[in-house]
């Protein structure tokens, strides 16, 4: 079973690997933000990904906070939303050969971790992105979370969204490691369910609020693993 499993999951990197290939050969060829979006389907659809939606994205959303666990996170959400997103990841990424471009194509935000001006050239990349219509999206976690459990949020979130006072939407994702798990080098076929909880403006006034959002997005996520035995 391993070995099987093993061997999907190569066929599905192979496919993800394609859709990312896809992404760079369309950009220019099609208007924003269809290039990532028209490559997510291809791979979604490819891996035999369903999904199930609770909740509904506002239309005003300016920033989406989510957990996250696999490299389907970024699939799913862009198929799932319609609005222009502009990811916010490590510096590092954009560095890989060819993978790098299909971040900086769609003008994706790179972070400097270890930089002392990185957050000064974040909230500048920000609200240039933010001036183009796009919504940022952001991992708080800042890495990948693969026991049920969310790691504690960063605070670049909160200071990105206090400085613009930002419309900001949760987002939990339901066991997507479950499916696909660049780890274990494993891969099965299944169904994502995504919540999108209530927006609400950043309140800088509240120093607490993004610690009070996890505990809140931890909640919704346990609730939903008890009451849904599917997930486990």
């Amino acid at each position: 079973m391993k070995i099987f499993a093993h061997i999907s999951w190569f066929i599905a990197t192979l496919f993800i690997f394609l859709g990312l290939t896809l992404s760079i050969f369309i950009f220019h060829l099609v208007p924003e933000p269809y290039g990532p979006k028209i490559s997510s389907w291809f791979i979604r659809l490819s891996l035999f990904l369903s999904t199930k939606v609770e909740g509904k994205e506002h239309p005003q959303t300016q920033m989406l906070l989510m957990n996250h666990q696999s490299d389907l996170d970024i699939i799913v959400m862009e198929t799932m939303s319609k609005k222009n997103l502009a990811w916010v990841a490590k510096k590092e990424l954009f560095d890989i050969p060819f993978f790098g471009l299909s971040l900086k194509l769609p003008q994706d935000i790179p972070v400097a971790r270890e930089s002392k001006t990185s957050l000064i050239t974040l909230l500048k990349d920000v609200k240039h992105r933010l001036s183009l219509g796009k919504t940022i999206t952001i991992f708080p976690e800042g890495t990948r979370s693969t026991k049920g459990k969310m790691l504690p949020f960063k605070s670049g979130a909160k200071i990105i969204a206090d400085k613009y006072q930002l419309r900001v939407q949760p987002v939990v994702l339901m066991q997507t490691a479950k499916y696909y798990n660049i780890k274990k080098f494993y891969y099965k076929p299944g169904r994502i369910k995504i919540i999108f909880l209530e927006s609400f403006i950043a309140d800088k006034k509240n120093p607490e609020w993004l610690k009070e959002l996890r505990i809140k997005m931890q909640k919704v996520y346990d609730d939903e693993l008890i009451n849904n035995p599917s997930h486990r």
